[in-house]
Order: structure tokens, then sequence, then C-alpha cells
């Protein structure tokens, strides 16, 4: 079964409200959610790879003006492969991100989550040409303005996304503690209690852990004394090996 990416609106029922993230089902049938980037990111973004190309270009004319004509037809040649190929090798090579998108937290993926190829960045940069037209980006801008998910006429036509970067959750900081298993089975609820209750008792007064953790000393069969240690181990436990 191919990867079905579809795009919330708010279009078909009005009382919905209004969902600009991209959904995604796998073949296994896991719902990933993407949430594609608008025209504000995307034009600074691209902003900084423009300063970041010129800065490139400058050294290079610099550096190839010493050698005359041969230093200027060189340039000519390195002014092709930086203004066309910059894009692509950053975005093949570099997980979806050039310099830009990586400072604003932005990668190009295709449609259906996957990493981007180098059919799919060259179609959508080589149509750059297009998206400028008639002046200033004026067709991309449009088109963006105009895309349930923000995209330009090269992102259409290689069935590419620019989505923000989802960052990796931050491990939970337990208190040391020897790892133990729950004397019962846990629902996901309860092992989401006891991670809770290990991970914050640190911004809580001594009373007020105690006062908590007897509140488990029956089920967990052990003395009031006793259950902050095992709450502790069992959060331990649950979270796994560092």
């Amino acid at each position: 079964m191919p990867l079905t990416p579809s795009v919330a609106s708010s279009t078909p029922a009005r009382d919905e409200p209004l969902d600009t993230r991209f959904h995604v089902e796998t073949p296994e049938g896991i719902d990933l959610v993407l949430r594609p980037a608008s025209l504000v990111p995307r034009a600074l973004a691209f902003t900084i790879d423009l300063g970041i190309r010129g800065v490139i270009l400058l050294v290079m004319f610099v550096v190839l003006g010493l050698f005359g004509q041969l230093g200027m037809g060189l340039g000519t040649i390195l002014l092709f492969l930086v203004t066309w190929w910059y894009m692509v090798l950053f975005e093949v090579l570099n997980q979806g991100r050039s310099p830009g998108k990586q400072l604003l937290g932005l990668r190009v993926v295709h449609d259906d989550g996957t990493p981007i190829g180098w059919a799919a960045s060259l179609t959508r940069n080589l149509l750059r040409f297009v998206d400028i037209l008639p002046f200033g980006y004026t067709l991309g801008i449009l088109s963006c303005l105009n895309h349930p998910a923000f995209k330009r006429l090269g992102d259409m036509a290689a069935g590419t996304l620019v989505v923000y970067r989802e960052e990796m959750p931050a491990r939970p900081q337990l208190p040391e503690a020897s790892p133990l298993r729950a004397p019962f089975p846990l629902s996901l609820a309860e092992q989401r209690a006891m991670l809770g209750f290990a991970e914050r008792q640190a911004g809580l007064s001594a009373a007020r852990r105690t006062e908590l953790a007897s509140l488990l000393a029956e089920p967990l069969d052990v003395p009031a004394e006793q259950a902050e240690a095992q709450i502790n181990g069992i959060a331990r436990g649950l979270l796994g090996p560092v």
C-alpha cells in the first residue's frame, strides 16, 4: 500500500479547527505528522543561504581575478556550480538542510516524509527559474500563500515539502536508584505517573515527596518511608539503560 499524505483542512466542516499539519500514513498503518514551514521562515532561510553564496562568490572572484581571463572563465563555471548546486548538495548530503534551513530548524523531505533524493532536489531547485518569474519570486510567493502545505511550484513538481525539523525529546533526568520491577503490571497512565514523580521530585519539598509517595506504599507493599526509593527504582527500570 503506498504512502498516502494528506493535509487536514477546515474547508469541509466549518466547525473543525484549522490544521496545517501534514499527515502521512505509512504502509504499517503508522500516522506521521509533519509541520510544513510557511513563507516567512522559508524566505529567511533562503536569504541566509543567498548571503552565504554571495560571500563565497565574492571571495572566489577576488582570488580568480588575479589570473586574468583564465580566472574569469573559471569564475563563470564556478558561478553556475554555486548557484545551482549549492542547495542540491546540502539538501541531499545534509538531511535536507542547507545552512539557512538548519539555522531556522527546517528541512526538505519527500511528501511521504522520506529523505529527499538527487532527482527531487534537482527538480525543485532547477525550477526556481519559474518561481522567480516575473520578478522577485512572485510566482513562488503566490504559490506558497495559496497552497495548504506552503509549496512553491518547484515543490509541487518534485513532490517535496519543507517542514520543521522535530527535535528528539530529552531523556528524563531521574534520581540515582537501582532499577526495580513493579510488583504488579502497570498501565500506561501509571507508568507515566511513576516517571513523572521521579522526574519532578527535585522541585518538591521532602515533606511533599513523602506525602505523595506514601499514597503508593500500600499498593507497592512497602513501608511508607521506603515508598519514595521504591518509586524511583521502578521509574529507573521503566526508563531502561542509559
